[in-house]
């Protein structure tokens, strides 16, 4: 992109409104390329607080600020590590502090995400969950004097089907610290929600054990269509306690409509003779389960009315409160936990960089530069998903397509299941199409047309009839011929609309979405569902010809773009879940990572490796910046 090109910045603003929060993207620093923004799904704070156990003199546990959550306390209970993604928004390290939140301290740092730290009974080890290496979860070893290395689970006596999710989670120690309990889908195969038929996964977990030396390798507890999560230990090391959950189950624990609504029980195994014991019955979803002592077990109630801390036999007061992730120190007085938010980032919020080339800041969905060097986005986090533009560096922001007042049902466009999706410049920067309409799950109950407005947002137009959920437009290269994608039994896979003539071709008939037109028109990029658990990225000719698939994992892959250098920028979840599903919040695949590949499929490169749901990338050079 050759500087001189962006500098008839955008169209006039008759008929625009600016926004009341300018979004301003800085220039990337001294020796950078430039900046990519990204979108992230997942919480953007959390602290931990310590209370006493009936939650009275609740705290926070630590003196400085941090995105923190977690914690594991150490057999003494005088000290806490915990996870920190302090050193960047979305890398995730170890740390380690006194119970009193003072000495914090770094344990395990660098690029991968690190996260469940647990330490050993005589506090010289320390298992904890890495993606270093291969880029899958495994169960790691540190030994706190010699800082020595191993992975515990990558062996080929453990290792699962490279084409399988297989991941492992959650360690825990046995108290004499013989044996490390941890969760795993090795073994699992790739699974859509809604029995196979969604896009979203599922995760099956099972229970096993190893000796910190990496032998003795064996599974303890499974269930046949259940997920099995976050062992813990008795204190009498007989037992290991878990959650259990539906593999359904687990999609709905982490989406907002139904985490009040699925239900998981706490189970413990006899971890000699594998005796099972179903400690709960009834409604709620329960996790995180710990032995208090000898006879009770805590554990959460997450989402619904009841939210907060439970006990399997009523001996000790619940507490309703919103938190996550609780542990209860060793002597069973008090009780550590986190808080988490969700409030949007602020455009712009810069975010861990896993390339030294580039600075990575957060941005809303659908973000698209036009030939002039104009920005557009979907502005879906502040609750109308309308179009908006501005410069690359975030000035002269205007709404150019405002929601309100087109007949979308305002409740469905708050949840972002409704709004203005997608938006695509013509090559002359004079239109801005998109689609209009109901997404996600809305699409089988809701309409959706695409639809262009002027890029000063003077007149707007729809192009297709309404009668089918169609959307998410691209322009071809010369700006003649618009790609989209139709949803619905009877009518699917993408059409290419001549705006000439307003005549309609089809150019396939399987389930493919988010089409894609290459910048020199020679190829369409957009992912199809290519099994009943399946989503690939393909590109094809805009003739019909020469369709080729470009992704092979077993694993989603979708949302993919061009580069401006030719290259595919797409999401994928071909390493794997990051933790146990079910612990999740208003995510929808919290497994996805951002990653590059060559027009051909080759060369595929992990740009993210975070535990949240990373997509939407849009690389934005320091000369369009430096305007």
């Amino acid at each position: 992109m050759r500087r001189r090109a962006f500098l008839a910045a955008g169209a006039a603003a008759v008929g625009a409104t600016f926004l009341p929060t300018p979004f301003a993207v800085a220039a990337a620093g001294r020796g950078k390329k430039g900046v990519m923004l990204m979108n992230r799904i997942g919480p953007s704070s959390s602290d931990l607080y310590i209370s006493n156990i009936d939650g009275s003199n609740e705290r926070k546990l630590l003196g400085t600020a941090g995105f923190d959550y977690h914690a594991g306390l150490a057999a003494d209970g005088q000290s806490v590590v915990f996870t920190s993604e302090r050193t960047g928004d979305g890398n995730s390290c170890l740390y380690r502090a006194r119970i009193d939140g003072t000495g914090v301290q770094p344990l395990v740092s660098g690029p991968a995400m690190n996260d469940s730290a647990a330490l050993s009974p005589d506090g010289t080890k320390l298992a904890f969950v890495s993606t270093r290496g291969d880029h899958k979860a495994h169960i790691w070893l540190l030994d706190l004097r010699t800082s020595k290395l191993r992975n515990l689970t990558g062996s080929p006596e453990v290792a699962g089907d490279p084409n399988g999710p297989d991941g492992h989670f959650r360690p825990s120690w046995s108290p004499d610290g013989a044996w490390i309990a941890f969760s795993s889908d090795r073994n699992t195969v790739w699974r859509g929600h809604n029995n196979g038929r969604g896009w979203e996964h599922t995760q099956e977990l099972s229970i096993y054990v190893i000796r910190p030396d990496g032998t003795g390798f064996r599974q303890v507890a499974t269930k046949e269509g259940y997920c099995l999560g976050s062992p813990k230990w008795s204190p009498d090391g007989r037992r290991i306690v878990f959650y259990e959950i539906t593999t359904e189950g687990t999609w709905g624990a982490h989406r907002p409509e139904a985490i009040g609504v699925v239900e998981s029980q706490i189970v413990s195994v006899d971890v000699t003779t594998g005796e099972r014991v179903e400690h709960t019955s009834g409604p709620h979803l329960k996790v995180a389960p710990q032995f208090v002592n000898a006879t009770e077990i805590g554990y959460l109630i997450k989402g619904g009315p009841d939210e907060g801390l439970a006990y399997t036999s009523g001996t000790l007061p619940s507490v309703k409160r919103s938190l996550r992730s609780p542990v209860w120190s060793p002597d069973g007085k008090s009780v550590i936990y986190e808080k988490v938010g969700f409030t949007t980032r602020p455009l712009d919020t810069t975010l861990y960089s896993w390339d030294s080339d580039w600075e990575y800041r957060f941005c809303d969905v659908f973000p698209v530069l036009s030939r002039q060097g104009r920005l557009a986005i979907t502005e879906k986090q502040l609750g109308n998903s309308s179009i908006v533009t501005m410069r690359p560096d975030g000035s002269d922001q205007r709404v150019v397509f405002d929601t309100d007042g087109k007949g979308l049902d305002p409740a469905l466009v708050a949840k972002g299941l409704a709004g203005a999706f997608r938006p695509t410049w013509s090559p002359d920067g004079e239109w801005i199409a998109f689609g209009l309409g109901g997404w996600f799950q809305q699409r089988a109950v809701n309409t959706a047309v695409v639809a262009r407005v002027r890029s000063d947002g003077s007149t707007w137009e729809a192009l297709t009839d309404g009668t089918a959920n169609a959307g998410f437009p691209s322009y071809s290269a010369d700006g003649n011929e618009l790609v989209y994608r139709v949803w619905g039994e009877e009518n699917k896979g993408l059409r290419i609309l001549n705006l000439q003539t307003g005549a309609t071709r089809v150019l396939t008939n399987e389930y493919d979405n988010l089409p894609d037109w290459s910048p020199d028109g020679t190829r369409i990029l957009f992912t199809r569902k290519t099994s009943a658990t399946n989503f690939d990225v393909c590109t094809i000719r805009p003739d019909g010809s020469d369709l080729r698939i470009l992704t092979s994992s077993g694993a989603n892959e979708g949302h993919a773009v061009w580069n401006c250098d030719g290259r595919i920028l797409y999401n994928s979840g071909m390493y794997g879940f990051r933790a146990e599903a079910a612990l999740y919040d208003n995510t929808f695949q919290p497994y996805g990572q951002i990653f590059s590949m060559n027009a051909d499929g080759s060369d595929k490169r992990l740009l993210t490796d975070s535990q949240w749901e990373d997509s939407m990338p849009l690389y934005l050079p320091q000369d369009v910046l430096s305007l």
